[in-house]
């Protein structure tokens, strides 16, 4: 993959991840598509990216799931094509299982489940009509095994693992690639803006992704997965252990998390 004279449209492109993909990614002979809820936010983003002019915003919110095609046709309309969807919005959670409202259940899978879903359905016959195409989707390294206080969050992105893998499988003779991003802790708002049971937010920075890798290092390592069609990759500190952890050794990860100081 080169991501010069390719059209790549990023999602929860306002901040965070999102933000600093596009950043990277201007610096490229490539067109950007970005979308997020906050017209404003994109339109600053869209003035500090290398080549403006090269970038088109697509504000909408992924809990509209329902809206997603009328969406993905206005995508493809701005440069003719979309070659990369990166599937980067969502929310988290920190909250008790006990705590947690249904509601609160239900918002995470709207946005990081459902809302992901609808908008990749949408574009999927795009690619499949050009017989190339990929999906880059942000996990997390909470789709592959689970901590306390994110029981929300963990339904939804171990349901996008099974999705995608599917996604990949049936597709793998149009030429659609998948592509499954899974961070460890990144220094991002991601906690700030976590829902709490009541579904508010939690509004402050816990220790943990305080000292997570920093964006602008996370998503020069996340393109270089991209570029090489890598089916799943997990990207962070120590915390990516808990995969192999969970896989060969589920007791050993259990106890390490029951006493584990990580929120």
């Amino acid at each position: 993959m080169n991501f010069n004279n390719k059209t790549i449209w990023i999602t929860g492109a306002s901040s965070g991840i999102g933000k600093a993909l596009a950043l990277r990614l201007s610096h490229y002979n490539c067109q950007l598509i970005l979308s997020s809820r906050r017209e404003d936010a994109l339109e600053s983003v869209k003035q500090q990216c290398k080549n403006p002019e090269q970038v088109a915003i697509l504000p909408f919110d992924l809990a509209d799931y329902n809206q997603m095609q009328p969406i993905a046709l206005k995508a493809i309309q701005f440069f003719g094509t979309v070659d990369i969807l990166i599937n980067n919005g969502g929310i988290s959670q920190r909250s008790l299982v006990i705590d947690t409202t249904v509601e609160v259940y239900k918002k995470l899978m709207d946005i990081d489940y459902l809302g992901t879903v609808a908008l990749t359905k949408a574009l999927l016959p795009h690619f499949v009509k050009r017989k190339t195409g990929q999906f880059v989707t942000v996990s997390s390294v909470m789709g592959k095994f689970s901590s306390p206080l994110r029981s929300g969050y963990c339904g939804a992105k171990h349901a996008l693992h099974g999705f995608f893998d599917t996604l990949r499988l049936e597709h793998e003779k149009d030429n659609v690639k998948v592509t499954l991003i899974c961070p460890g802790f990144v220094n991002t708002d991601v906690a700030r803006n976590a829902l709490i049971g009541d579904g508010s937010q939690q509004r402050y920075q816990d220790e943990s992704t305080q000292n997570g890798l920093d964006v602008d290092v996370f998503a020069k390592r996340m393109l270089k997965a991209i570029k090489r069609d890598k089916f799943e990759v997990y990207i962070g500190k120590t915390e990516v252990l808990g995969v192999y952890l969970k896989r060969f050794v589920p007791k050993i990860l259990h106890w390490y998390l029951l006493r584990s100081s990580v929120k």
